[in-house]
């Protein structure tokens, strides 16, 4: 079947203008690193109307953070839509936080979990992560702690060290899964070794406790320390906690385990998976 002429001129157009798209989408992204956000926008803006999704979402994206225009999370919302509804796995994510934030749309855990879903599927790992939580939490879902591992193991494995937290606490709780205290310890290693507060510190209270590893109070102060530096205001509590425990592991050493400890924090340098 002959194509009609038409069809045939608009095809080689935008062939044609693909160089040129790609070329201005280079430049918006340089234009963003550099924090030039009113270039980026100017740059993304007309490539988004001509509807590429990269550009709709980095509109969308520029619209949420207020990065070169003011801020209006209406327009965000409109601009990660139509990302979303053309595949795009960090439209999907960002649509899908939305409605779980209930940002400039009604609060709706059931549509949030719908666009969070399209987008682990493609292996979105912010999305493989935050459906874990919907999963855990109950919110759009029935609760599901066997759903809420596969998604957090998903984006744990991509490196992500809050999934990799979760995932040590189901397996120290035994939630999902049976209790299994080794696979607890591994798990919030990971976490703790980029540097993510909550997995120090379960980190340190399984040295303290002697779960799933041998008792050491050299370690667990260590790590311990070095949550109560990675807490935000927020996490007072949590912090005051991890102090609490600093002390009582320290009244257990002596002079030179204190002193090793106390090297082992200074010395040690987060390893970033991703």
């Amino acid at each position: 079947m002959r194509r009609p002429a038409a069809a045939v001129i608009l095809i080689i157009s935008l062939f044609m203008a693909v160089p040129a798209i790609a070329g201005q989408f280079e430049d918006a992204t340089k234009a963003y690193s550099s924090g030039d956000y009113e270039t980026a926008y100017s740059l993304i803006k007309p490539l988004a109307e001509k509807g590429l999704p990269e550009a709709q979402f980095n509109l969308g994206l520029l619209y949420d953070k207020g990065q070169g225009v003011p801020q209006d999370f209406a327009e965000a919302v409109t601009w990660y839509r139509k990302a979303a509804e053309q595949g795009n796995a960090k439209g999907q994510y960002s649509l899908g936080m939305m409605y779980n934030n209930g940002q400039d749309v009604p609060q709706d855990y059931a549509e949030a979990v719908k666009w969070l879903r399209k987008a682990a599927e493609q292996g979105n790992g912010k999305s493989q992560y935050n459906l874990g939580m919907m999963y855990y939490n109950g919110q759009g879902v029935p609760q599901n702690y066997a759903e809420a591992m596969m998604w957090y193991r998903k984006a744990a494995e991509q490196g992500f060290a809050e999934a990799q937290y979760n995932l040590g606490m189901m397996y120290y709780k035994g939630q999902g899964v049976p209790q299994d205290y080794a696979e607890a310890m591994a798990w919030y290693y990971k976490g703790a070794a980029q540097g993510n507060a909550k997995g120090q510190y379960s980190l340190g209270m399984m040295f303290y406790r002697g779960r799933g590893v041998p008792k050491d109070y050299v370690l667990a102060h260590m790590w311990l320390n070095l949550a109560t530096s990675r807490y935000p205001a927020l996490e007072k509590a949590k912090r005051e906690w991890a102090e609490i425990f600093i002390d009582i592991a320290a009244s257990k050493m002596t002079p030179a385990q204190l002193a090793e400890a106390q090297k082992l924090a200074r010395e040690w340098k987060p390893k970033q998976e991703k």
